[in-house]
C-alpha cells in the first residue's frame, strides 16, 4: 500500500474498516450538528435570533426565482435532458436560491453568529483552553455560549474565496446531467466548501498556512464528503441557513474529536474510532 497514491492509500485504508467508517465518517458531523443543536438549549438563543431573517429571505428568493427564473432553465434545460429536465431545473433553482441567501445572510447576518457557535460546542467539549488562543473566556459564565467574550483577534468563521465562487459558476455545467448532475456537483464543490468550515479551528490552532494545507491534504476526502453533505443541507428551502448554522456545530465537534485524538496519541493512551 505504501506505493500507492496518497488518494488510493486513503481509500483502501477506508474499505478495510467498513464498519468504523460508518460509524465516524466525515460526512456524518453535519446531522451530528443537526442533533446536538436539538439538544443542547444554550445554543438555541443563537439560532432563533437568525431564524427569522432567513425566513424573510427565503420567503422573498424562492418564490422570485421560481416565478421568473425556473421556466426558462427548463427549457433550457429540456435540449439535453428531455423530460428529466422539469426535475433538475428544480434543483437548479434551490441551488441558485441557495447561493443568494447565503451570501445575503452571512454578509449581514451570520459570521459571527457562527463564529459563536463553533465556540460555544468547543468549550462545551472542554476546550476552553484552545478558544482561549483567541477570545476572553468568562469563567462565571451559566453556560458554553455565556463564557464566550470579546475576540482578542479577527474572528471569521470561513473567508470568502474567489476560487470557490469561479467553480460554482464554471461548474454548473455538471447540472446538466440527468438526475446525478446536483449530486456530482455538490461533491465537485465539497472539498473546499468542507474545508472552509475549519477555517476558525485552524485558526485556533495557530496553523500556517502551509501547514493548515498539508492538514486539508491529508484529510481531503473527509473535507470533500463533508462539504458535500452540508452543501444539500443547504439546498432545502427555508432551512437552508438554519442548517448552516448547525453544520457550524457539528464542524466543531469534528474538530474536537480531531483535538482528543491528538491529545491521546500524545498521552500514550488508546486510541479512539474518530474521523482524523
Amino acid at each position: 500500500m505504501a506505493d500507492l497514491p496518497p488518494l488510493l492509500t486513503e481509500r483502501s485504508s477506508l474499505l478495510a474498516k467498513p464498519k468504523e467508517i460508518f460509524v465516524t465518517s466525515a460526512y456524518w458531523y453535519p446531522f451530528k450538528g443537526i442533533y446536538f443543536c436539538l439538544r443542547h438549549r444554550f445554543l438555541w438563543p443563537l439560532l432563533r435570533a437568525r431564524f427569522i431573517p432567513c425566513l424573510i429571505l427565503s420567503i422573498i428568493v424562492l418564490p422570485t426565482l421560481f416565478i421568473f427564473a425556473y421556466l426558462p432553465q427548463v427549457a433550457f434545460l429540456a435540449i439535453f435532458q428531455g423530460n428529466l429536465a422539469w426535475f433538475n431545473a428544480v434543483f437548479l433553482v434551490l441551488g441558485e436560491a441557495a447561493a443568494i441567501i447565503a451570501l445575503l445572510f452571512e454578509a449581514f447576518f451570520v459570521d459571527g453568529t457562527l463564529v459563536k457557535i463553533f465556540d460555544a460546542v468547543l468549550i462545551h467539549k472542554g476546550y476552553t483552553e484552545l478558544v482561549s488562543h483567541r477570545r476572553v473566556i468568562i469563567p462565571e459564565g451559566a453556560d458554553p455560549v455565556k463564557q464566550l467574550g470579546s475576540t482578542t483577534k479577527s474572528a471569521v468563521y470561513s473567508p470568502w474565496s474567489l476560487r470557490l465562487t469561479f467553480e460554482f459558476v464554471l461548474l454548473l455545467p455538471l447540472t446538466f446531467i440527468p438526475l446525478a448532475g446536483g449530486p456530482l456537483y455538490c461533491l465537485a464543490l465539497g472539498r473546499r466548501a468542507g474545508s472552509f468550515q475549519h477555517w476558525r479551528y485552524f485558526k485556533l490552532l495557530g496553523l500556517t498556512p502551509k501547514q493548515r494545507d498539508a492538514f486539508i491534504k491529508q484529510r481531503q476526502w473527509k473535507y470533500t464528503w463533508f462539504g458535500m453533505v452540508a452543501l444539500l443541507l443547504q439546498l432545502i428551502p427555508v432551512f437552508s441557513m438554519l442548517f448552516l448554522l448547525t453544520t457550524a456545530a457539528g464542524a466543531a465537534l469534528w474538530a474536537a474529536d480531531l483535538n482528543r485524538k491528538k491529545n491521546r496519541e500524545r498521552d500514550g493512551g488508546p486510541t479512539i474510532p474518530v474521523e482524523v
